[in-house]
Order: C-alpha cells, then structure tokens, then sequence
C-alpha cells in the first residue's frame, strides 16, 4: 500500500528533513551531504530521521513478530555460496566463519506494518535515489523474503563479513543492543567484474585496512552499497536484543537473491527464487 504524505510524516520527520519537496533547499542540501558521504565512505547516516514514536511502533512489531524469526547458526563465506575445491584453502571462496543471528522476513509483515509503509512510499524511494546519486534508477526488491525484513540478534550472536545480494541497503536501527552490535564495513571493496580477493582475505584473516565503524543509534537512517562493500555486525553483548530494519533496493527489479543465498539468510526459497537465478547482472559470485 502506498504511503500518502500524512502516513509519512507520522514516521519520518519531515519537519527537520522535507523529502517530499523536490523544490525545498533544505532537501537539496541534505541530498548533498549524503552523496558526499556515500562518495567519501561509501555510507551514510541521518540522525534522528525516523520519529520517535514511529520507532516504538517497530519495535512493538518487531518484538510481537519475534517468534516468526527464522534463526540460523550455521557457518558461510562473505559470499554464501558453496566451498569451491579448486582454489586453496584460504581463498574467500574458502573461508567460512560461523554466523548465529536471525531475519524476521518480509513476507511476515502485517500489510499495515509501519516498515511497509515507508518501503512501498515512492516519496521514500525516491528519496534515497537522489541520495545515492546513481544515474540508474533503483527499484524496491521483488525478493519476497528479503525486500524489507528485520534483523534480529540476541546475547552472543555475531553476523560475520559478508556482501548483500542487493545494491544498496537502507538500515533503520529500532533497537540498540546494550553493548556490541555495531556496524563495521569495508567501503567499495569490490567492483562489478572485479571481486579484490586479496583484499577481501587480508580482512577475513583479521586486517584492518580499510575497516571504518558505524556505531548506530535508534531513529538513524543509514544508506550502504552493501554488495560492494563487505560488512558485519560484532558480536552481541547484555541481554538486551538488537532489531534493525532493513529496506533494500535494486537496479533490476525483477531479479531477486539466489536460491542458496534467501535459504542461507531466510531459511527457504521460493519458486521464483529458483526460476529467476540465471538472472545475474553484475558478474560478481554470489
């Protein structure tokens, strides 16, 4: 369902940053800054952006939806793709670390769900295309598990490095964890057609070239190239869990995650999933 202006501004703060007003120079401004932060680090962050009372809202949702978690404890590559026993044991390809944490997937979601309402708003879409600064549109995800879930993470759980398979990300954070739980990446560490696997090893191997922390807090809005730049989330401290959404975008909405990659993070695939896998655009593994 389609957001209208009213719905939005009883989510986003629309006093403080006026997307909705393609001619206000308060938006150009704020457009501005965000292009200059993707440009400079490959990320951004909007204080405050979500209301209030639209946060505890989401969390109110999160926290009745939490027994639909899908959960996985299991081990990946930053790609979640299959060993590959041509190249050597340490390659990328071939390292895996053990992930524990959970998604509250998309097709969960009430239709009223406040996360519904601001993914399917084109004000909002369009919004963070003109942050991104991209000369291609982007689209809202076909993925019917992945287009806009909740990340869940409890005591102890750790989401090791890895890429999306979506372009771009937008996190909202809706609950912090009492400690831990932040947001570490490697801006644009790979590039379509050139996937930087020294790199990429020189940071699974425990290096820190290049590693910048986004420690968020709730009401943030963070846009991230998560397919180009690898990223985690450490390792959970205190009792208290960590629930973030997480809107996402594409250039081609009619592709979606491969199969092994929705079962790797959502726990199945769907029909589409396997009849659109052949539809890769970009070159890179997974």
């Amino acid at each position: 369902m389609q957001a209208t202006v009213d719905l939005l501004e009883q989510i986003v703060d629309l006093d403080t940053y006026p997307i909705h007003r393609l001619d206000s120079p308060v938006r150009a401004e704020l457009i501005a800054e965000t292009r200059a932060q993707m440009d400079a680090v490959g990320c951004c962050r909007i204080s405050d952006f979500i209301r209030p009372e639209a946060i505890s809202n989401m969390l109110a949702e999160a926290v009745e939806l939490h027994p639909s978690t899908f959960w996985a404890e299991q081990s990946h590559n930053p790609y979640a793709s299959p060993a590959n026993p041509d190249l050597p044991d340490d390659h990328p390809r071939n390292t895996f670390q053990d992930r524990m944490s959970g998604f509250i997937n998309s097709d969960v979601l009430p239709e009223q769900s406040l996360l519904n309402q601001i993914y399917d708003s084109n004000v909002f879409t369009h919004f963070v295309w003109d942050s991104l600064g991209t000369e291609k549109p982007i689209y809202q995800w076909a993925d019917p598990l992945g287009r806009n879930p909740y990340g869940v993470m409890e005591t102890d759980h750790y989401f090791p490095w890895h890429f999306d398979g979506n372009e771009f990300t937008v996190s909202i954070l809706v609950q912090k964890a009492k400690s831990g739980g932040v947001f570490e990446y490697v801006p644009d560490i790979r590039e379509p057609n050139n996937e930087n696997f020294e790199h990429v090893q020189h940071i699974l191997a425990g290096g820190r070239e290049g590693v910048r922390e986004l420690d968020l807090v709730p009401g943030d809005l963070q846009l991230f190239k998560g397919r180009f730049s690898m990223h985690r989330v450490t390792r959970i401290v205190g009792p208290t869990t960590r629930y973030i959404a997480l809107p996402t975008y594409v250039y081609d909405p009619w592709r979606m995650n491969r199969p092994h990659h929705a079962i790797h993070y959502y726990g199945r695939a769907t029909e589409l999933h396997y009849a659109r896998e052949t539809a890769l655009v970009d070159g890179l593994v997974d």
